[in-house]
Parts: structure tokens; sequence; C-alpha cells
């Protein structure tokens, strides 16, 4: 990305301590379970202030995986990016095949604060520079293996540290800013 879009982006998301958001069969039972006894943690609030989601199609057949009447994004506008997802499947969302179209689709729309959720979105937008604040929570589990947040960087992301949160049943909760040298310090 050349240029910064005139939206946010955010991240909330859950990590097991050694840093997967799921098994690798995709499964994030052992986070729901555990999240349940820790309650809300503060992500009404956080998406009281977003007004689009952007997930993979992975994130989003999990989210379509909670059942009917379910759909956690009622009121927000839902863009998945992914290459394999049919563009009319859903009336809920609309599909984006690469990046730079969907930063394009974004903007024109008046966008203002974007959640990335997704692993892979989460890291495809870490990579373009486009993340302004992540908020991890780590579950107090080790997996052993599974689908990483973080992979690859083709530099190091700065971070600022904003907070840090015990919450109930051991989770651990650290917001971030990211860091940008175009930023006035």
């Amino acid at each position: 990305m050349t240029s910064r879009p005139p939206f946010t982006v955010s991240v909330f998301i859950g990590t097991s301590l050694d840093g997967f958001i799921a098994r690798l069969d995709g499964d994030i039972h052992w986070l729901t379970s555990r999240g349940e006894q820790a309650g809300d943690m503060g992500y009404e609030e956080f998406v009281a202030g977003i007004d689009t989601v952007v997930m993979g199609r992975v994130t989003y057949e999990t989210a379509l995986a909670f059942g009917v009447g379910h759909w956690p994004y009622d009121g927000m506008h839902v863009a998945v990016l992914s290459t394999r997802l049919d563009t009319g499947a859903d009336p809920r969302v609309t599909v984006h095949r690469d990046l730079d179209g969907l930063v394009r689709a974004l903007t024109e729309r008046g966008t203002k604060s974007v959640y990335a959720d997704g692993g892979q979105v989460v890291r495809s937008f870490l990579r373009a520079g486009l993340v302004d604040e992540l908020t991890v929570t780590t579950a107090p589990v080790l997996l052993g293996s599974g689908l990483p947040l973080f992979g690859p960087l083709d530099a190091d992301i700065a971070l600022a540290h904003r907070s840090t949160t015990v919450h109930a049943a051991g989770f651990v909760q650290t917001t971030y800013a990211v860091e940008r040298e175009d930023q006035d310090t």
C-alpha cells in the first residue's frame, strides 16, 4: 500500500499462550469454552465502534457454523477476502478477490473503522501496513500446534503498549498501537 486509507483498522483476536488462533482442523472450542467463563472481555464495546468487518473465507465459514440465527455481525458491513468464495454466496457479505480492490471499495463506501478478523487477513493487513491497533487476548492453554496468528513479515512492525488487563478464567488481554514512521511524534 502506498498511502494510508481514510479508515482505521483494528484487530481483536484470541490466541492460545503459544500463539495459535485455532487447531489445525479449525477448531476453536478450546477458546470458546474457556471464553464463556471469562465473559465479554470488552468485545461489545470494541465492536460498537466498528462499521465494517473484514475476514477471510475460513473465518467466514467458522461464523456460519455458529448456526442459523447466530450471525454475529448484524448491522455491520461484512467483507470477505477470498479467491475461492462465490461472490453471490451470501447476501450478508461482499466478497473481494484482492486486498487492493477491498481497500478501494471500503474507501469508496466511506468506511471509518474496520475490524480485521482471521489469521490470514490479519497477516495480510499487517504486511500491507494497514493495522492501527492490535488487541490480543491470550487464553490460558498451550495447544502445541495449530493455526498461528502471526507469520513471516517483510520488516519489523514496531508496537506501542497501550494496556494489559487480566480477565476472569486466566485470560490476559493486551492492546498495542502500531507505530508508524509517518506518524507525528
